[in-house]
């Protein structure tokens, strides 16, 4: 039989298309990156999709997976440089414009992130998620009742979602507009009651009038669907430190610059026993060049964990030897607990940052005091409660109070008795505002000043104030200024009006560092007393009311009473040094004898309990 012979010779065949070859060998490439983020090794698994992306620029796959690791270990700016060199001829979905826009979001980057969810719901008009991130990036230039609109959308597509109504909801406080409030928040708390596995974001509730119950159950979901169970780390096994060996306290943080949380922790930091504690600060945010982030590089071994992904940093933290890690951030904006969610350390706490439980198995202790924290409310924390004698919120000595700024360059009328509250506008609710409405009416020549948080919810709370009969111009705004600026600008209010559910945290701490008297009510949640902790380490319990109309009385009748009002602002400023709230020095060793609590029952191999304020030590 005669074997046909090709007329051209072998050697001379064409081989494949040469764009073939690349294609296959990007295609290899990204069936590794695939296989290596399912073993959870998300660097082999970036450097291989990047490898794809190499080979064969114009893959869309390849860039998608690979911004989606790069974000994944927080590294935005890479990931936005991968989906900005997708070759132009590629084509390009909803997943990648929405992906491209997350990390632009997350670079702050609002214009350009905009534009790329647009391009998402563009491509698929339906895709959920494009209309979520434009919400959240469109609260984030406090244009919140657009937000609210594509939260509107986003429940359209998915009506039984708690966390997109609870949003929904936050975006209409921050805009202080209530006209739904009442019926929004009662199919919300429906949702949670009644639905085990409905997730919602647990920070939205602290501001709503919702019980410490719910705001467990909440914790409970949330930490799950969040953080589930991670299994890229193994077990934690290390052993305990022997009896009088330094203690190595880990702080991990995305706020260790110019923030609330650093103005209050930076001192207490500093006055570390360093014979007894070794402390490493894990700093997760941005580095802003301040003095107050210069003063927390000193204050400690520091870390910067910006660019590392939880699992990455959890074997950092365990690397380092860390005994316990105090996590500062919990359900708030940029909060790792899925650094936690890892075992990081064999005991972890939760500490200042979010003001009630993470409702996580991972997380050992909450430090409290007794007032936020009563022991017999043990049952409504997932974690044990350990308290500090006095408040839980620390404060810095070292704040300049400066000089009294007069009303005249406030734009403060000279002679009316000023009512102030310079909370948050998500924080007002409409049964507070009401209140505060009432006090204007009753105190002649009186004005109500706030902090000017977005341009609409100044436009709402001057509409709101006209429908209880007060003239909008007797209320006053205040714009953001430095620290610096606000402590003297203070003194010039007469009397400080704390807002409920939620109160004033370090807003509250600043007005009775420069001698403000506080009136706030005690709730039932730890955000609800927070300020009634603060009064009570100020020595000021007189000003803590048990009702709203408790509150309402007092604030009236020290509006009323100047010689009152007068010598309670004399004690707080005489006191200023000695009380408990200011005394920095005495926080740091009550703070450390907590942690050598917690050590020592771990040393003994016992499990974490409730921890009472001047009990014994384990």
């Amino acid at each position: 039989m005669r074997l046909h012979t090709p007329s051209t010779p072998l050697a001379a065949r064409p081989g494949p298309p040469a764009v073939s070859i690349r294609a296959q060998q990007a295609c290899q490439w990204l069936e590794r990156a695939r296989l290596l983020r399912g073993r959870n090794d998300i660097a082999g698994a970036e450097s291989a999709a990047r490898q794809a992306l190499t080979i064969e620029p114009s893959n869309l796959s390849a860039c998608k997976l690979a911004g989606a690791l790069l974000a994944e270990q927080h590294r935005h700016l890479d990931a936005v440089a991968v989906y900005s060199a997708l070759a132009p001829q590629a084509e390009r979905d909803h997943e990648y414009h929405c992906g491209y826009g997350e990390s632009l979001l997350f670079l702050e980057r609002y214009p350009e992130a905009i534009e790329q969810f647009v391009l998402s719901f563009t491509c698929k008009p339906d895709y959920l998620w494009a209309h979520v991130r434009l919400a959240n990036t469109l609260s984030r230039i406090r244009l919140h009742q657009e937000a609210v609109e594509c939260f509107r959308t986003a429940l359209v597509l998915e009506p039984r979602n708690a966390q997109f109504l609870g949003n929904l909801i936050h975006q209409n406080q921050q805009a202080c507009r209530w006209d739904t409030l009442d019926e929004d928040l009662a199919v919300l708390l429906g949702m949670v009651r009644e639905d085990a596995g409905n997730f919602i974001t647990p920070f939205t509730l602290l501001s709503l009038e919702s019980t410490p119950r719910d705001q467990l159950k909440a914790g409970r979901v949330a930490a799950e669907r969040m953080h589930g169970r991670p299994r890229d780390l193994p077990p934690m096994s290390r052993a305990p430190r022997a009896p009088g060996e330094r203690l190595r306290i880990g702080y991990l943080s995305a706020d260790f610059h110019q923030h609330a949380t650093a103005m209050l922790i930076t001192e207490v930091l500093e006055r570390h026993d360093r014979q007894r504690f070794d402390v490493h600060l894990y700093s997760t945010g941005p580095d802003d060049g301040s003095p107050l982030r210069r003063r927390l590089m000193l204050a400690g071994h520091w870390i910067d964990a910006a660019r590392n992904a939880d699992a990455d940093l959890a074997r950092r933290i365990r690397a380092d030897g860390i005994d316990i890690l105090v996590d500062l951030k919990g359900f708030t904006r940029d909060g790792r607990l899925g650094v936690l969610a890892r075992r990081a350390a064999p005991i972890q706490v939760t500490w200042l940052g979010f003001p009630g439980t993470c409702g996580a198995d991972f997380v050992d202790y909450l430090i409290g005091d007794p007032v936020v924290t009563p022991l017999v409310d043990q049952d409504v924390f997932s974690e044990r409660i350990a308290q500090m004698p006095w408040s839980y919120q620390p404060n810095d000595r070292q704040r300049p109070l400066g000089d009294a700024l007069p009303r005249a360059a406030l734009g403060l009328p000279q002679d009316a008795f000023v009512f102030c509250s310079f909370n948050a506008s998500f924080k007002i609710t409409p049964r507070v505002f009401e209140r505060w409405c009432r006090l204007l009416r009753a105190v002649e020549d009186s004005v109500l000043w706030l902090l000017e948080t977005n341009p609409q919810a100044t436009a709402n709370l001057r509409s709101e104030a006209a429908r209880h009969g007060i003239d909008p111009a007797r209320i006053h705004f205040a714009p953001f200024v430095a620290p610096h600026q606000h402590l003297p600008r203070l003194m010039a209010a007469d009397l400080f009006l704390d807002t409920m559910p939620y109160n004033a945290h370090t807003t509250a701490s600043d007005a009775l560092w420069v001698g403000l008297p506080v009136v706030t009510c005690l709730g039932e949640t730890f955000a609800a007393r927070v300020a009634a902790g603060l009064l009570r380490a100020a020595g000021c319990e007189e000003l803590i009311a048990g009702s709203l109309d408790d509150y309402e009385a007092l604030a009236r009748t020290l509006a009323c009473s100047p010689d009152r009002l007068a010598a309670i602002r004399r004690r707080l400023v005489d006191s200023r040094l000695q009380v408990p709230l200011f005394d920095s020095a005495r926080f740091a060793r009550d703070l450390e004898s907590l942690y050598l609590r917690m050590a020592e029952r771990h040393r003994l191999g016992l499990p974490p309990a409730t921890l009472a304020a001047g009990a014994g030590p384990v």
